[in-house]
C-alpha cells in the first residue's frame, strides 16, 4: 500500500562518525568514502541521521570496499526501520503489559504526536516479538545473571488469551525476574508440564530450590516427577484468596442484600422524563451515583465490593438526609 501522508520533517540533524578508523581485518586505514541519511521518527522528535561510512580499500583485505557503519546506528532504530526503538519498547509495553488492542496502540501513538498507521504499528509489535525472543535466547547474559545468584525460585503459570487456543507456558526465575522458558501447548496435560520442566532444568548450571505455581493438579504432579525432593508452594496470591474464601462470600452475600434496598432508580429516571427543572437535574445525578456504586465491583480479596457499596450508598444517604432537613422534612433513605 502505497503511503498516503507526507513523511514528517525533521527536528534535529545528528552525525554519526565510526568509533574503529582502521580496518578490523587488515589494520589498514578505514578511508571516510561517502554518507547515507535517514530519517527516524522518535517518541521525543524526528532525527536526521548523517552517517558517515568508512571502507577499506586494501585489495587484499576480505573486508575491500564493504562498508563499515558508525556502531551508534543501532541505538536509533533497527536496519531500514524508520521508528526508534523507543517506540517499538512502547509498542509492546502497550500491547503485553496494558493488553491494548491495535488501533487502540494507533491511537495513542498518534495522540502523542507520531506520523504513524496501523499497519505499521503491527509491523513494530511483531519487531518486538523478534527482539523479546533474541533477549530470552542469549544464553551467556542468562547464565552469567543466574551463576552470581546461586539458586533458582522457579514460577510456573499457563496464560490462555482466547477459549480454545494454545495456552502458553512460562516458567520464570522469581529472584531475577528473566523468563527462563516459554512455550504455546495445545493442553496442560502432566507429561507435556514435565518436558518442560526437565528442559529448564536441563539448561541450568544452579540448582533450583523451590517452586512457585497455582493449586493445578497437572503442575502440582510434574513438578513432583520432575524435580523431586524441590519445595513447592502455592502463590501468594493464591494463598489469599483462599484464605478470604469465607470473607468474600460473607462480602458478596452483604453486597446482593443491599442492592434490593435501592431497587427502583429506573421508575425514578422514568418520571423525571421531559423535566429540565433544577430538581430533576439534582435527582437524576442522585439516580446516576447509586448506578454507579452498584456496578462499580472490586477485586476479591483486596478489596471488598459489599464493603465498598455499603461506604458509597452511606455517603448518598447522608446527602440526602442534608437535603432533607434544607427543605424541612425528613427523607427516609437509611441504608
Amino acid at each position: 500500500m502505497a503511503r498516503t501522508a507526507p513523511r514528517p520533517q525533521p527536528t534535529r540533524v545528528e552525525h554519526l562518525h565510526t568509533t574503529l578508523t582502521d580496518c578490523p581485518e587488515c589494520g589498514q586505514p578505514l578511508r571516510p568514502d561517502y554518507c547515507n541519511r535517514r530519517c527516524v521518527s522518535t517518541l521525543t522528535d524526528v532525527v536526521r541521521l548523517i552517517l558517515h561510512v568508512r571502507r577499506c580499500h586494501h585489495r587484499d583485505c576480505p573486508r575491500w570496499l564493504k562498508p563499515y557503519r558508525p556502531e551508534q546506528e543501532g541505538r536509533y532504530a533497527l536496519p531500514q526501520h524508520e521508528f526508534g526503538l523507543d517506540v517499538i519498547a512502547l509498542v509492546g509495553s502497550l500491547r503485553y503489559a496494558e493488553h491494548r488492542s491495535i488501533p487502540e496502540i494507533h491511537q495513542h501513538l498518534v495522540a502523542r504526536g507520531l506520523v504513524v498507521c496501523e499497519r505499521t504499528v503491527t509491523n513494530l509489535l511483531e519487531r518486538y516479538d523478534e527482539l523479546l525472543a533474541v533477549t530470552l535466547t542469549d544464553n551467556r547474559r542468562l547464565q552469567r545473571l543466574l551463576t552470581e545468584q546461586g539458586r533458582i525460585l522457579l514460577a510456573i503459570d499457563g496464560l490462555q488469551p482466547d477459549v480454545g487456543h494454545e495456552v502458553l507456558w512460562v516458567l520464570r526465575d522469581c529472584l531475577s525476574g528473566e523468563v527462563l522458558l516459554a512455550r504455546s501447548l495445545l493442553s496442560g496435560r502432566q507429561q507435556d508440564l514435565v518436558t518442560l520442566l526437565q528442559e529448564v532444568k536441563k539448561g541450568l548450571t544452579i540448582p533450583i530450590q523451590g517452586v512457585i505455581s497455582d493449586g493445578q493438579h497437572s503442575i502440582r504432579k510434574a513438578v513432583a516427577k520432575a524435580l523431586p525432593g524441590v519445595p513447592h508452594q502455592l502463590c501468594h496470591f493464591h494463598y489469599l484468596r483462599e484464605a478470604a474464601r469465607p470473607i468474600y462470600e460473607a462480602d458478596r452475600n452483604a453486597k446482593k442484600e443491599l442492592k434490593k434496598h435501592v431497587r427502583g432508580v429506573r421508575p425514578i429516571e422514568r418520571e423525571l422524563e421531559g423535566r429540565t427543572d433544577p430538581d430533576a437535574e439534582v435527582i437524576r445525578g442522585y439516580c446516576d451515583a447509586v448506578r454507579s456504586a452498584v456496578t462499580d465491583d472490586g477485586r476479591p480479596p483486596l478489596e471488598a465490593s459489599g464493603l465498598k457499596l455499603h461506604e458509597r450508598l452511606s455517603a448518598i444517604a447522608a446527602s440526602l438526609e442534608r437535603v432533607a432537613e434544607k427543605r424541612g422534612y425528613r427523607a427516609n433513605c437509611s441504608v
